[in-house]
C-alpha cells in the first residue's frame, strides 16, 4: 500500500464534516485557497496504522452534484478531474443521522462516479434520545459500501473509520443507480458517441456550469460539440434523476431506518419559538452581544496586563543588556514595542473568535441569520447577506468571499460594498486602546462597564452603517431582480470544544502572523524614519542645550527635550508635518497623522505605529497606553487624547476603508477596479466628515 493517499471529506452543510476533519487531523492541518480561485481550502494529515498517512481534504459543503455556487462547483471539479493532485483515492461522505434521507442523495451521486466511497453517519449519540434505530448491516448491503457510525462529540467510531480508510481498496465501486434509466434514448446516443467514457461523468459535464480550466480537455474531447438537449429538457432530466434517486433512498431506508417519534425527547421547536420570536428574539440576540463584549473587556484584562508588563520589561532588558548602538535601539525601541502593541490584543481577539465559534457550533447563528432576514429585506439585501456581515466581525476578506452564495448579482454587489463597514478584528486593537484612554472605567447598573458598552456600540454602529448604505445603494443601483431566501436550521447542540479550540487557534494565529509580517516591516521602517533626519536633526543636542543656557534643567528633562526635538525634525516628523493641516481639524497631531497613513496597509498597524513613534527616546514611560495618555496638545496644553479626539478617532476608523487587502479582494470579486476605488473614496469621505463633526461638537 502507498505510504500516502488522498481522502476527500464531502457532505451537506451542518452534518459535522468539520468536526470529523478535526478529529482525523487535529492541529495537523492548514488553510489555503484553491489555485485560481478564492474558495477556502482546508487540508491536513491523518496518521493511520502501519505508518500510512492520509492526505485529508475538507471540501466545501454541498447538497448535491447539481451545483449552483462556486463553492459547490469546487467539489464537482475535483471529482471529475483524475489528473488533479488532490483527486481522492477514497471519498468519505459525512451524513447526519437525523437527515439521512437528504444526505444520501449526495452519497449516491458520488458513488456513481466510480470512486471508492465510505458512508459516515455522524451524531450517533443522538439516536437514543431521538428514538432512532438503524440496521447498519442491511444498509451496507443495500448501498454496497462500508459504514462508520460515529459521534464527533463522544469521539466514538473513529478507529473504525480509520480502519475503513486504510482498507479503501476493498470497497465496492458499483453504482447505486443506473443513470441511463432516466432517458434511455439520450444516454444510448451518448454511449455511442463516447464509447470509452463513463456515462455519469459525461452527464455531469454536460449538465453543470463547472469551471473546467484544470481538466484534461483531451479526456473530454468532443463533449462541447455533442448535440445535447435544450436547457429546459436537461433541467427536466435532472429533476427526473433526483426523483429516481430519492425513490431508491426511500426504499432502502424503509427497510433499515426506524424512528419512534412518540418516544423522542426533543425541545428544539419550543426553543425556536423563544429564540426566533419577533420581539424577544432580537432582545435575546442583543443580550448575547452585550455579554460577549463585556467578556472581551473583563476576562482578557489579566493576560493583557501580563503581556503589557512583559514587553515593557523585555524592551528595558534589551537596552540595558545588548551593546549600545543603533541595532540595539532598533530592537528595544522599534521591533519590541511594535510587536508588543499587537500581541497585547491577542486575548481580546481570541475571545471574539471563541464566542463566534460557539454561536456557530451551537446552531444559534443560523437562527440569527433567519431572524435578521426580516430586517435585511427592507434594505434591499438578502437574508444570506447576514452571513458575510456577521463574518465581517472577524475579517472583511473572507466575508466578501462568502458573498458568492448570494445568487442575485445586485444583492451580492451591495453586500460586497457594505461589508467593510462591519467592525473587523483588525479594528479591535484600535478601538480597545482608544476606549481605554478616553472612556472612564465606570459601571452601568452595577454590572456592565461603560467601556464594554462603548465597544458594543462601535460594532452596532458599523452594522448600522452597512445597513443604511445598503438601502441607499439599493435605490441608486438600477438593477431589477427578485430572489428567495432559503436556509437550513441545524439542530441545537452543545459546542464541541475541540472544534472551538482549533478555530480559535487557527484564526488567532492567522491574525497574528498575517498582521505581524506587516507590522514588523512597518515598525522597522518607521523607527528608521524616526531615528534619522536632515538638517537640525543631527545637531539636536547642541540646539537644545543652547536653548536652556539661561534656565538649567535636569539631565532627564534634557534628554526628553532632545528626543522630542529629534522626533519632530526626523524624516517621519517632516512627513507628519506635511499632512498635519489635513488632520488637525479632526483633533489629531502629526504623530497620529503618520499612524493613519501607515494603517492603510492594515488597520491594526495603527497601534504598532504609535508604539514605535512614542517609544523613540522615551524610556521613562513603560507602556504605549501611558505614553499616549501623557501626550499633550502643544497649543492647548491639554491631553491630546481627550474625549473629543478619542471619539473622532473611533468614528474615523469605524467608517474608513483602511485595508489594502480588502480593496484587492473586492477588485477580484467584482472583476473591476471601479467598485473598490468608489469604496475607498466614499468611505474615506464619510470617515473624515463624521470625525470632523464629532471633534468640533465635543471639543
Amino acid at each position: 500500500m502507498a505510504k500516502q493517499f488522498n481522502v476527500a471529506l464531502i457532505g451537506n452543510p451542518n452534518t459535522g464534516k468539520t468536526s470529523v476533519f478535526n478529529r482525523l487531523t487535529g492541529l495537523n492541518q492548514q488553510v489555503g485557497n484553491y489555485p485560481g480561485i478564492t474558495v477556502e481550502k482546508k487540508q491536513g494529515i491523518c496518521k493511520l496504522p502501519r505508518g500510512v498517512k492520509a492526505h485529508v481534504l475538507d471540501l466545501p459543503g454541498t447538497y448535491s452534484l447539481n451545483a449552483s455556487s462556486l463553492d459547490e462547483n469546487v467539489v464537482i471539479e475535483l471529482l471529475l478531474n483524475k489528473n488533479d493532485k488532490d483527486f481522492p483515492d477514497v471519498a468519505v461522505v459525512v451524513t447526519d443521522i437525523e437527515n439521512l434521507k437528504r444526505n444520501l442523495l449526495l452519497f449516491t451521486q458520488i458513488k456513481d462516479l466510480g470512486i471508492p466511497t465510505i458512508l459516515v453517519i455522524n451524531m450517533a449519540d443522538r439516536m437514543k434520545r431521538k428514538a432512532i434505530t438503524l440496521d447498519i448491516t442491511a444498509l451496507e448491503q443495500s448501498l454496497e459500501t462500508k459504514i462508520a457510525l460515529i459521534s464527533s462529540r463522544e469521539n466514538e467510531g473513529f478507529e473504525q473509520l480509520k480502519d475503513l480508510i486504510t482498507n479503501y481498496k476493498r470497497l465496492s465501486v458499483a453504482p447505486c443507480l443506473n443513470a441511463s434509466s432516466i432517458a434511455p434514448e439520450y444516454f444510448d446516443r451518448l454511449r455511442k458517441t463516447f464509447p470509452n467514457q463513463d456515462l455519469y461523468k459525461l452527464w455531469l459535464v454536460i449538465t453543470q456550469d463547472v469551471n473546467f480550466g484544470k481538466l484534461d480537455r483531451n479526456e473530454l474531447k468532443g463533449v462541447a460539440s455533442f448535440k445535447t438537449e435544450s436547457i429546459s429538457n436537461l433541467k427536466r432530466l435532472q429533476q427526473k434523476e433526483t426523483i429516481k434517486r430519492y425513490q431508491f433512498i426511500n426504499e432502502v431506508l424503509k427497510q433499515t431506518l426506524m424512528v419512534d417519534k412518540a418516544s423522542a425527547k426533543d425541545f428544539r421547536s419550543r426553543l425556536d419559538r423563544i429564540l426566533m420570536h419577533k420581539f424577544w428574539g432580537y432582545v435575546i440576540f442583543f443580550g448575547v452581544l452585550l455579554l460577549i463584549f463585556q467578556a472581551i473587556f473583563d476576562w482578557s484584562s489579566y493576560p493583557m496586563d501580563f503581556i503589557d508588563s512583559t514587553f515593557a520589561s523585555l524592551g528595558e532588558w534589551a537596552k540595558s543588556t545588548l551593546p549600545a548602538g543603533d541595532f540595539t535601539n532598533l530592537i528595544a525601541e522599534g521591533i519590541i514595542p511594535g510587536l508588543g502593541g499587537i500581541i497585547i490584543f491577542i486575548p481580546q481577539i481570541a475571545f471574539l473568535f471563541f464566542f463566534i465559534s460557539i454561536l456557530e457550533e451551537s446552531g444559534y447563528m443560523s437562527r440569527v441569520v433567519f431572524l435578521m432576514d426580516r430586517v435585511m429585506r427592507r434594505f434591499g439585501l438578502s437574508g444570506k447577506s447576514v452571513v458575510p456581515l456577521i463574518a465581517g466581525t472577524a475579517c472583511a476578506i473572507p466575508a466578501i468571499m462568502a458573498t458568492r452564495n448570494i445568487e442575485n448579482w445586485k444583492e451580492r454587489l451591495i453586500t460586497i460594498l457594505v461589508t467593510p463597514f462591519t467592525t473587523c478584528s483588525a479594528r479591535l486593537p484600535v478601538y480597545l486602546i482608544i476606549i481605554a484612554l478616553v472612556i472612564p472605567e465606570q459601571r452601568v447598573l452595577g454590572i456592565f462597564s461603560l467601556q464594554a458598552l462603548t465597544l458594543m456600540f462601535m460594532y452596532l454602529l458599523g452594522f448600522g452603517a452597512a445597513i443604511i448604505s445598503a438601502w441607499m445603494l439599493d435605490k441608486v443601483l438600477q438593477i431589477r431582480s427578485k430572489t428567495f431566501f432559503v436556509i437550513e436550521m441545524p439542530n441545537y447542540k452543545l459546542p464541541l470544544f475541540k472544534n472551538v479550540g482549533i478555530t480559535v487557534v487557527e484564526k488567532t494565529k492567522s491574525f497574528v502572523l498575517g498582521a505581524g509580517k506587516i507590522i514588523l516591516a512597518i515598525s522597522i521602517i518607521l523607527w528608521v524614519l524616526a531615528s534619522y533626519g536632515p538638517g537640525d536633526f543631527n545637531n539636536a543636542q547642541a540646539i537644545i542645550q543652547q536653548q536652556n543656557l539661561e534656565t538649567p534643567i535636569s539631565q532627564n528633562e534634557l534628554e526628553t527635550e532632545i528626543a522630542a526635538f529629534k522626533l519632530e525634525h526626523s524624516y517621519i516628523g517632516h512627513a507628519g508635518k506635511f499632512i498635519e493641516p489635513a488632520v488637525k481639524p479632526l483633533g489629531y497631531d502629526w504623530k497620529i497623522g503618520i499612524a493613519l497613513i501607515s494603517s492603510f496597509a492594515a488597520r491594526e498597524v495603527f497601534v504598532g505605529t504609535l508604539a514605535t513613534i512614542y517609544s523613540v527616546g522615551n524610556d521613562d514611560v513603560e507602556t504605549i497606553k501611558n505614553r499616549m495618555a501623557a501626550e499633550t496638545n502643544l497649543q492647548t496644553g491639554k491631553p491630546l487624547f481627550n474625549f473629543a479626539s478619542g471619539v473622532s478617532l473611533l468614528l474615523f476608523y469605524a467608517f474608513a476603508m483602511q485595508c489594502m487587502s480588502t480593496l484587492a479582494v473586492v477588485k477580484r470579486e467584482t472583476n473591476s477596479w471601479k467598485w473598490p476605488l468608489w469604496q475607498l473614496v466614499i468611505m474615506t469621505a464619510i470617515a473624515y466628515i463624521t470625525a470632523l463633526g464629532a471633534y468640533q461638537w465635543f471639543k
